[in-house]
């Protein structure tokens, strides 16, 4: 029937499941044993289109020797400007099969920042996606003497350009055909000179509290981090992924780029940020890794198309999702589910639940995963009662990725699971920061020893900046980060991302930062959910014009002030929130505010708002 109570077939296998110890290694092979499966979906025209691993493993061999054509050297640097999509995948394992190293640079990234990232980098070569991030570089360009060529995937509307320093993908590849042709077996010796301790990728954090880090991830790093994550969920040449999250953050490089490559999963890519509720339906991934922020719009897709059914709707899928949360809460329980139970569920998924699951695109979904930031358990346990087990995961870009893990087995909603069984998870003493160590723990960070030896110490304990606890089953939580928690005006110790994840909860909230260190009461700054709001004032004829009066209004706020009481109730009075601010610009991934997984920065809206927040302190 349902996954609920097959939760064993998760589990991950230990074997290696391919050869191979660099990345161009387990490509390779990779080709070779899988040559005419499909590897790769993308949408052309309006149309799915798909290539095999033979396919895929002629264009990195094109672009490779391409690269090499240009006098790319082993170790040389090069970065990547683009939205998630093929031919940054391709791209990237053909920086990789030339010994060189690989440098994802986010794509709502100003010109200034793409200058940093390439000069810090040393980048010689920077693949951009079309005229827009070419433009970007042609900015800077002259403050970057070591870049040598810029690649454009997409040349529509360049076709005139006349510019030496810049090349299409295509043109690339065919200068790569003829190269290869006279230098037969030059890219796979290449490959073949990778060592696995070697610099393989770089990964720059955000930023937020200065210039951004690059953290240094070597071929062994990678490739025990795919090793070790197919021992926490197995997956092969059945699986269907969607690749949507930047492939310049770790989440989407190891969890969905790499992960398909040791595996052999499908990888398909959506076509723009906008468009995935959209794809997610066509694709029906089989494993799906996304953040809260996804999981939030889903969750409050549902709670809108609710309201809008017709009564005996809105009963139906009470009782369904009912007997969901029954299942869901004997699960969690580790409690037997009766058979009476189970065919009412069977009932409640052909009657309601199916349809919720198709709605949203889940409905081939083995499990789902969540990481990088914090998730309501609510949410999980409402993915759970629908039928899909969610599996939350930790890690940060200094872990390659995850470092603890739900396990199949056994669900806590509200923690992040047990250490993952290639790394150690260790608290801190005195200060409970989380702290891990493993071979899938960075080099350090480029250019920076100092900041390096403050994040590593001489045991080999990163020190992660997170403070969390961990129960008697040895599951660890999140409390907060070490710079987030809030010492009130009475000394009181408030973990703030605990109320602001049921904030989020709410189909009207899509972010929020509570303020209120050194101060006598806690305040909110809210960023409001624009589609549901929005459909909330047309449906109550809330007058309003643009975004922020929308956020001004008196009904909007009353609505918002609801969800706040709900969310007060759940806490002490000393952790419950006074007064709130309605963020009245409407932001997106370009914004400062906003990190590439959609996240407000706490540090830089309490800076940038500080006249609001003392506004909040004032009256």
């Amino acid at each position: 029937m349902s996954n609920l109570w097959n939760l064993q077939q998760l589990q991950g296998r230990p074997d290696t499941v391919l050869a191979g110890e660099t990345v161009p290694a387990m490509f390779w092979h990779a080709a070779e044993q899988r040559a005419d499966a499909v590897w790769l979906r993308q949408k052309e025209l309006g149309v799915w289109r798909s290539w095999t691993w033979r396919e895929s493993a002629d264009w990195v061999r094109n672009v490779g020797n391409g690269l090499l054509s240009l006098g790319v050297q082993a170790h040389d640097r090069c970065a990547i400007l683009a939205n998630t999509s093929r031919e940054w995948v391709l791209s990237d394992l053909a920086i990789l099969c030339c010994g060189a190293v690989s440098n994802g640079i986010y794509p709502t990234d100003a010109a200034t920042q793409v200058q940093y990232l390439c000069q810090d980098s040393e980048s010689v070569v920077l693949f951009v996606e079309n005229d827009e991030q070419l433009d970007k570089a042609l900015a800077v360009r002259d403050q970057l003497p070591r870049l040598r060529q810029i690649v454009v995937f997409d040349m529509t509307g360049l076709h005139q350009l006349n510019d030496p320093m810049v090349i299409g993908w295509e043109a690339l590849a065919q200068l790569g055909r003829q190269w290869g042709q006279d230098h037969p077996g030059t890219l796979r010796e290449r490959s073949a000179q990778c060592q696995a301790h070697e610099l393989a990728i770089l990964v720059y954090t955000s930023g937020t509290t200065g210039k951004p880090k690059g953290a240094m991830h070597s071929h062994a790093g990678l490739v025990y981090a795919v090793r070790g994550y197919n021992t926490l969920v197995t997956q092969d040449g059945t699986d269907e992924r969607m690749c949507f999250l930047p492939l310049c953050h770790i989440v989407e490089r190891i969890g969905g780029e790499y992960q398909a490559l040791y595996t052999g999963a499908v990888l398909n890519f959506v076509e723009n940020p906008e468009t995935i509720p959209e794809n997610v339906r066509e694709i029906a991934p089989t494993v799906f890794l996304g953040v809260p922020r996804l999981w939030e719009k889903f969750y409050s897709s549902v709670m809108i198309a609710l309201k809008e059914s017709s009564p005996l709707q809105q009963a139906t899928y009470a009782w369904a999702i009912g007997v969901g949360e029954r299942i869901a809460d004997r699960i969690l329980a580790q409690q037997s589910v009766s058979w009476t139970l189970k065919c009412r569920f069977a009932l409640a998924r052909w009657l309601v639940l199916n349809n919720v699951r198709k709605l949203i695109g889940i409905h081939r979904a083995r499990v789902l995963v969540t990481g990088a930031a914090p998730i309501s358990p609510a949410l999980i346990k409402w993915y759970l009662s629908l039928g899909v087990p969610m599996l939350e995961a930790w890690g940060m870009t200094e872990t390659c990725g995850a470092s603890t893990a739900m396990t199949s087995t056994r669900i806590k909603p509200g923690s992040i699971g047990p250490a993952a069984p290639f790394n150690e998870v260790k608290l801190a003493p005195h200060t409970n920061e989380i702290m891990v160590r493993g071979p899938n723990v960075f080099m350090g960070y480029l250019n920076l020893p100092d900041k390096t030896a403050e994040a590593i110490d001489s045991d080999g304990w990163l020190h992660t900046g997170d403070v969390g606890e961990v129960d008697a089953d040895g599951y660890f939580r999140i409390t907060d980060r070490m710079k987030d928690i809030i010492i009130t005006a009475g000394g009181k110790n408030i973990t703030p991302s605990e109320f602001e994840n049921e904030l989020k909860f709410s189909p009207y909230i899509t972010d929020a930062v509570l303020v209120g260190d050194q101060r006598p009461y806690l305040t909110a700054i809210i960023m409001i959910d624009q589609d549901n709001v929005e459909k909330f004032a047309q449906d109550n004829d809330v007058p309003f014009s643009n975004y922020a009066s929308l956020t001004q209004s008196l009904e909007v706020q009353t609505l918002i002030q609801s969800v706040v009481d709900q969310a007060n109730a759940q806490f002490a009075r000393v952790e419950q929130v006074k007064k709130f601010w309605l963020l009245d610009t409407q932001l997106t991934a370009e914004d400062e505010e906003l990190t590439p997984t959609m996240k407000l920065k706490r540090q830089l809206v309490q800076k940038k708002y500080a006249h609001q927040i003392e506004a909040m302190y004032r009256g």
